[in-house]
């Protein structure tokens, strides 16, 4: 069975899950108030340059500078010197080399005030800015298009060379002067004029960027990247979807009209979805949504996965949990190291997780198995079309990977900090508060006005002050010769309290 995009669309939110056999493998949000910028080219300002980091931040007209490194700028372009980018995955399998500015000084190559083309390859994530590159790239069904780079490159997974000859001169046959282009993976077996179709539709597209960036003001936007649902579309293979099923008539009028101009082989396969049920419940993936969220894992033999992410590091912890074997405990290990390894790699995928990911298997004794775990967890990775990079299994069973990180991961976005632990996880306890009041009580008494004291705390706070702590209670009135009130305010957080004099 082919795979299937299910796609819920609503006005404040479109959802698009991917499902591989009917199982849920990836899951996008796009939010119309929290719009990605990933693939969006800007008229940027350089506002500072950085000697020291080789960088330069550029205001692209967000919240936030964006990041250019050294690396990110283009030598080999004729109009547009200051480019970099790519949004395409097939990129870097591509064989088209770039000639960066690494080895030169940034300060050589930008000046604060300068106006710059940069496009987007990275989203701003927690207090980062978007990183940004000057290498322009716009990515079409078939092809990616590359302004004022004259070159052919065909990406590498596909991997038929006949075929890959035939695409290559077929794109130099149609190619106009002054722009280069990357043969995308979809492409492969695509005939001459769904290619022509889809290089005019790019080149088209550039002319118009051109003519808009004289009149720009800088920092403005001048390209704005595909909505989340025919980014998805448009970032497939055409022939691994099966069906498409959307529950917006709106929008699925709109995605017959441009699968009809674009894909016109999927244009059977948009089917509206007009059941009572929401769309994410009848194909099971609200439930994988929310178990995407969670930080405890189980898995089908008793053992457990514990996801926890920061702003630079994820770390999955396997566990044996109610799993105990039949055997041998080294046999009961390898066991849940290897049902983990399927789970860790879904859950990579699903929550969209990236950056540096630490993975703690269970300890194994043999060699062996610690190669079996790892050979397993390899294999497993290189259905993930987004690139990932691993490193072998340690003695201490720890596997240390990076996955490329493009976009905020499921919980970013759907998550917010806990307010009254701030994120960390816990707070502090009721006793420990207790305690804490008893020491300021008896470091202020002497300094507040009145004869007595007074102490505002939540109720669960005042109840242990009045049940279990009543004896200290009546000894600190002792020993500050005054007499302490305990008031009760629900609306105040477990660890706040006030003591003033009365």
């Amino acid at each position: 069975m082919g795979s299937e995009i299910v796609i819920n669309a609503n006005p404040f939110e479109t959802r698009v899950a991917l499902l591989e056999n009917r199982h849920v493998a990836e899951i996008s949000v796009d939010r119309a108030k929290d719009r990605g910028i990933t693939g969006n080219i800007y008229k940027g300002r350089v506002v500072r340059v950085l000697p020291g980091m080789q960088a330069a931040f550029v205001d692209v007209d967000q919240d936030r500078a964006a990041f250019l490194h050294s690396s990110d700028i283009v030598l080999d372009m004729s109009e547009y010197a200051e480019m970099i980018g790519g949004n395409d995955q097939d990129n870097d399998d591509s064989g088209v080399e770039l000639i960066t500015a690494s080895g030169h000084a940034i300060e050589d190559l930008l000046k604060e005030g300068q106006e710059i083309l940069v496009q987007v390859t990275k989203e701003p994530i927690g207090t980062k800015g978007a990183r940004v590159t000057t290498y322009v790239t716009l990515p079409g069904r078939l092809l990616v298009l590359m302004p004022t780079l004259v070159k052919v490159g065909v990406s590498r997974r596909i991997q038929d060379s006949e075929e890959r000859e035939r695409l290559r001169k077929t794109v130099r046959s149609l190619q106009p002067k002054g722009v280069g282009f990357i043969v995308r993976t979809a492409a492969e077996g695509a005939p001459e004029e769904a290619i022509k179709q889809d290089m005019d539709f790019l080149v088209k597209l550039w002319g118009t960027l051109k003519k808009r960036k004289p009149r720009a003001r800088a920092p403005s936007l001048l390209y704005a990247e595909l909505d989340l649902t025919y980014r998805v579309l448009r970032d497939l293979s055409s022939s691994d979807i099966g069906a498409i099923h959307i529950d917006s008539k709106d929008e699925y009028k709109k995605l017959l009209d441009f699968t009809r101009k674009f894909m016109p082989q999927l244009r059977n396969s948009v089917q509206l979805y007009e059941e009572n049920e929401p769309i994410f419940d009848h194909f099971g993936v609200e439930l994988e949504l929310n178990r995407a969220l969670g930080r405890k894992i189980w898995l089908k033999s008793g053992g457990y996965l514990v996801i926890d992410q920061t702003e630079a590091l994820t770390a999955i912890d396997v566990n044996t949990g109610r799993f105990v074997g039949k055997k041998n405990l080294e046999e009961t290990i390898v066991k849940t190291n290897m049902e983990a390894v399927q789970e860790v790699v879904y859950q990579l995928r699903l929550r969209n997780i990236g950056g540096l990911i630490i993975i703690d298997f269970i300890d194994m004794e043999r060699f062996a198995n610690r190669k079996r775990v790892f050979s397993a967890l390899d294999g497993a990775l290189k259905n993930d079309r987004t690139k990932t990079t691993i490193l072998q299994i340690s003695e201490l069973g720890l596997v240390e990977m990076t996955r490329k990180r493009i976009r905020d991961n499921l919980s970013s976005i759907m998550t917010e900090p806990c307010p009254y632990c701030e994120g960390k996880g816990t707070i502090k306890s009721m006793r420990t508060i207790v305690y804490e009041i008893f020491r300021r009580v008896r470091r202020e008494a002497p300094i507040l006005d009145g004869k007595r004291v007074v102490i505002v705390a939540h109720p669960k706070l005042a109840d242990l002050l009045y049940e279990e702590e009543n004896d200290y209670l009546e000894k600190l009135e002792k020993q500050i010769k005054k007499k302490i009130v305990v008031k009760t305010e629900y609306n105040m957080h477990q660890e706040q309290y006030q003591i003033m004099g009365l």
